[in-house]
């Protein structure tokens, strides 16, 4: 799905529909967050219910090596998005002191809503409709946060105001482009380490008999 969101943002600043751009991107985003909240919910249920970590044993170490690494390059590709999404707001009659000012608020608060989303609410919704914990619980552990994503979330829309002309058309559709490119280069990857870590235990046990 987000390589999907990806090509669909190419395919749309290459048509120069920058709006159709940054609500694909955005999409992105979001799945590439949903995967890191999954990947925090995965290893802390590794670390704290079945006490694997990467130093006791082979598949540990295997495991957090395959899949913290591949973490780390969706993090990258979520941070370069964010950082394509906001240039597109760039004015066009280049940065002064008050769209200097808007655009770090604007990287700043879009750090906290990612990591808001992965580090507490996606685990937090794991939770609740996955393990079954009651609603109680997922609002003692990410009240707050969810609280934090809602402000996140409407202070950006009220950055992402149209304010004129911005510096960003159809002739950037090269960079992202290449941002596309990265992004599915670790999707492919991602399917391959899937396959070897999640998938082939269910064809060795098929294959054994009982």
């Amino acid at each position: 799905m987000s390589s999907l969101m990806m090509a669909l943002a190419v395919n749309a600043i290459q048509r120069g529909n920058l709006r159709s751009m940054r609500s694909s991107l955005l999409a992105t985003i979001v799945c590439g967050c949903i995967f890191l909240g999954c990947q925090v919910s995965e290893f802390t249920t590794f670390v704290e219910v079945k006490h694997v970590t990467i130093t006791n044993s082979i598949f540990g170490s295997t495991f957090f090596t395959l899949t913290g690494t591949h973490g780390t390059h969706v993090a990258i590709g979520v941070l370069w998005l964010g950082l394509m999404y906001i240039r597109s707001f760039k004015p066009a009659g280049g940065l002064d002191g008050p769209a200097m000012l808007r655009t770090v608020g604007h990287i700043l608060v879009f750090a906290a809503a990612a990591g808001l989303l992965f580090v507490f609410i996606v685990p937090g919704l794991i939770s609740l409709f996955v393990e079954g914990q009651p609603f109680a619980a997922f609002l003692h552990h990410t009240g707050l946060p969810l609280g934090g994503e809602v402000a996140a979330v409407a202070v950006l829309a009220w950055l992402a105001r149209p304010r004129g002309p911005v510096d960003f058309d159809a002739a950037n559709a090269n960079d992202v482009e290449s941002m596309g490119l990265y992004w599915h280069f670790v999707d492919i990857v991602w399917i391959v380490i899937f396959t070897a870590v999640y998938l082939l235990e269910y064809v060795f046990a098929a294959a054994t008999p009982y």
